[in-house]
């Protein structure tokens, strides 16, 4: 199974590396537009397979995208990443450039090939990659929600002091500091609801937090984020090629589900061989429904500046 990935800055670099040391595809390929930068990216990782005990190949290519030829997934993290007090708004129009053309060159070599956005903003992003490849809906994916998920998981087993993997924890809605909708009402600790556990003002707290995840890093960081966007699409990456159906909330278009026409949005899906297989339906409650109403019109509001910029 091939992986390319497409952008070998920190986050395309991570995913590569977690991708290899978790053995998930024997090839994956980095490429970038600085020379020579995906290729030593990929020399130093291929170093390390005898010290982590993998035999995955992994090269490198400068904007190459023949190298890319035949990829069964291809993950775009291409575009500039967020600066501290930036807005994913403000990325649009640097981004949307990047993501069209990126998307019109793998799909040149790898036609079948199921797509994964993680550049920002990645709500729109993923729209206009479906627009632009006119691909089957179901194999274009934002990973944005598996990465909001595992930010809620990590701040409820801190408040709990629990372990982070005997929490459950959901996180919907757009992938934006305003629009992401943590579901705390379903989160649970080995099945039990951690309202049984927690203070409804420390659930709050811990919904916030999670909220404005990505951009607390980014104020400690100076950048984006790295470690946990990569394992994200990792986690991602291996449900698609083992076909494992687990189901995480990701970024798709929506055709009537959840209320919502004409917008790709965070929704819990399967995850098979094919891409998103099936839409899960979790009931929200009518409180739950404003608020992803509310995350629908916020993206579709920056969709509209897409439509404006890409004209």
């Amino acid at each position: 199974m091939k992986v390319s990935i497409i952008g070998a800055g920190n986050v395309g670099a991570t995913c590569a590396d977690a991708i290899a040391c978790r053995s998930i595809a024997s090839e994956v390929v980095l490429l970038d537009i600085k020379e020579n930068f995906a290729e030593g990216k990929a020399l130093d990782m291929m170093q390390t397979a005898t010290l982590n005990g993998f035999n995955t190949k992994i090269s490198g290519s400068t904007n190459d995208y023949a190298k890319t030829a035949g990829s069964d997934v291809v993950v775009i993290t291409s575009g500039i990443p967020r600066k501290p007090g930036m807005t994913r708004e403000e990325l649009i129009g640097i981004n949307a450039g990047i993501v069209k053309n990126v998307t019109d060159n793998v799909l040149k070599h790898s036609p079948n090939a199921v797509l994964v956005i993680v550049s920002n903003p990645m709500d729109t992003m993923t729209y206009l990659a479906l627009k632009e490849s006119k691909l089957p809906k179901n194999r274009i994916i934002g990973m944005g929600g598996i990465l909001d998920s595992a930010r809620f998981k990590c701040y409820l087993s801190m408040a709990l002091n629990a372990a982070a993997n005997d929490i459950e924890g959901m996180v919907i809605g757009g992938h934006g500091d305003t629009t992401m909708i943590p579901l705390t009402r379903l989160a649970s600790y080995k099945g039990v609801p951690v309202s049984q556990f927690m203070a409804a003002d420390a659930l709050k707290k811990v919904a916030a937090d999670t909220m404005v995840g990505g951009a607390t890093l980014t104020a400690m960081l100076g950048t984006s984020a790295w470690y946990a966007p990569g394992a994200a699409v990792a986690s991602l990456v291996d449900s698609i090629l083992n076909d494992q159906k687990r189901l995480f909330p990701c970024c798709v278009a929506l055709n009537g589900e959840y209320g919502q026409q004409d917008i790709c949005l965070g929704v819990p899906v399967v995850i098979g061989k094919n891409g998103w297989e099936k839409i899960v339906d979790v009931n929200l409650n009518d409180e739950e429904k404003a608020l992803f109403a509310k995350s629908a019109d916020a993206v579709r509001n920056m969709n509209n500046v897409l439509n404006e910029t890409v004209k």
